[in-house]
């Protein structure tokens, strides 16, 4: 065993030899000497362990060639483009929404320039960043004032530091709803340093319970719209309006967290039950919170939007400047927004409102042209299976969308193996796995992924 140990390599030789002066000019000589250490090290344990089988001389060579490929691995970007094959639409894990054209472009423009995003350009003096989108979302909602910040949980968080931090708050206990990331609501709750009343029960909340509830110094009552479960059966749960009207009866507030909000009607296209936000302010509510990056189609940001003086105080509070939304997303938001305004139709334009609402046949279409393509490849099985799709993100959580999918088989490799293999792609494509079959589900993809998934697929599969 000492005599293997000696016999290997000293970093600081490997680092003076010949062949490593190229490859410390590519990488540094800190990031090589990491490296040749690391494998030097890796040697000496397997002798160690008795693990190591070949009782041969390591070459210099050998060892930079390795360290060489591992140095390449580590500097591939981790957050990198993936074809979506899942049947998810908006994807939280990958990216969720997929920005419009416009949108990309209105952050390439703003990200190559100096912007006006703190400068009021008439006055040439210091403006605000809130007032670039709060007009357009006033318009698009009927609120009377808005502010952007981040994303959802920042907003309901400052919402509720902002006008409720100290005081009751009454909200439902069948809506204590845990976002994303396994954020609860009654810990947003508590973080705000709002003292929860919990009214009601998990499946059935009265009208006449928060009534009971409602104190002289209670600051608002919290509507969560449950975006991402449903209790179905023996359930119910006061009106919206009848839930506003008991709030201005008692001179307090209603406050809804819509989460993944929408701003048109979805039910031409089979999609209900998602209340549109200017419907929602129409009955009363003072003041809504709501994601960008869900069934809007924009990018990660927090939108609040109501009552003037509710959105003021929220403004001034130190949070938002904490939780504000930087300029990219910014531009992003505003070009997306600008998409709802006529004649625009955003669902020819927004992505994740094209791919709810595409017919059923042109997904079939894409099916049918990535199974002949695969087909040609003897080694790759392939068959079309209708299926359902999902929104996703937290949105209409009992909607099925008809789908259909390219199952995927191979003599001898598991459904499991494909998808390993198929996430080690140069542009991994990630599928589902169901009743033991491995799916590309046709939904989220469009027409300009076909090439880089039929390529992805055919150039892993068939190495």
């Amino acid at each position: 065993m000492q005599d293997r140990l000696r016999r290997l390599p000293k970093v600081q030789s490997v680092l003076d030899s010949e062949g490593a002066a190229g490859l410390i000019a590519a990488y540094g000589y800190d990031d090589v000497a990491n490296a040749v250490r690391a494998q030097v090290q890796e040697m000496r344990d397997q002798i160690l362990s008795a693990s190591a089988t070949d009782d041969a001389e390591v070459s210099i060579d050998a060892m930079l060639t390795q360290a060489e490929g591992n140095l390449a691995n580590a500097r591939v970007a981790t957050l990198r483009p993936v074809i979506n094959a899942t049947g998810i639409i908006i994807h939280t894990n990958l990216g969720r929404a997929r920005l419009a054209p416009e949108a990309i472009d209105a952050m390439q423009e703003v990200a190559l320039n100096y912007s006006t995003l703190e400068l009021d350009i008439e006055t040439g003096k210091r403006g605000s960043r809130h007032a670039h989108v709060e007009d357009l979302i006033c318009q698009l909602t009927g609120a009377e004032a808005a502010i952007v910040v981040n994303n959802c949980a920042a907003a309901i968080l400052t919402s509720l530091t902002a006008l409720g931090a100290g005081k009751p708050i009454i909200a439902s206990r069948g809506e204590m709803v845990e976002i994303g990331g396994s954020f609860r609501m009654p810990d947003v709750i508590a973080q705000s340093g709002c003292v929860l009343h919990e009214v009601g029960t998990t499946n059935k909340t009265h009208l006449r319970d928060y009534e009971t509830a409602i104190r002289e110094d209670t600051a608002l009552l919290l509507k969560s719209h449950t975006s991402n479960y449903a209790v179905v059966g023996f359930a119910s749960a006061p009106k919206r309006k009848a839930l506003a009207d008991l709030a201005h009866k008692n001179e307090t507030l209603l406050v809804e967290d819509l989460g993944s909000g929408v701003l048109v009607d979805l039910s031409p296209y089979g999609l209900p039950n998602e209340p549109i936000i200017r419907d929602v302010l129409s009955e009363g509510v003072n003041l809504v919170t709501f994601s960008g990056d869900k069934l809007l189609g924009g990018p990660q940001a927090g939108i609040i939007a109501g009552r003037r003086d509710c959105v003021d105080q929220i403004r001034a509070h130190p949070m938002a400047r904490a939780v504000r939304i930087d300029k990219l997303s910014l531009a992003a938001l505003h070009a997306t927004l600008d998409l709802y305004r006529a004649p625009n139709n955003p669902f020819e334009r927004i992505p994740v409102l094209q791919a709810l609402a595409e017919p059923i046949d042109c997904v079939h279409a894409r099916a049918t042209l990535l199974s002949a393509r695969l087909s040609t490849h003897d080694v790759i099985k392939t068959s079309i299976l209708q299926t359902a799709a999902r929104a996703g993100g937290g949105a209409l959580p009992q909607q099925d969308l008809p789908s259909f999918a390219v199952a995927l088989a191979m003599d001898g490799v598991s459904p499991d193996q494909i998808a390993r293999r198929l996430r080690s792609a140069a542009v991994p494509v990630l599928g589902r796995i169901s009743n033991d079959q491995f799916l590309l589900d046709m939904r989220a993809i469009t027409n300009a992924d076909m090439d880089t998934l039929s390529d992805s697929v055919t150039t892993t599969l068939t190495a």
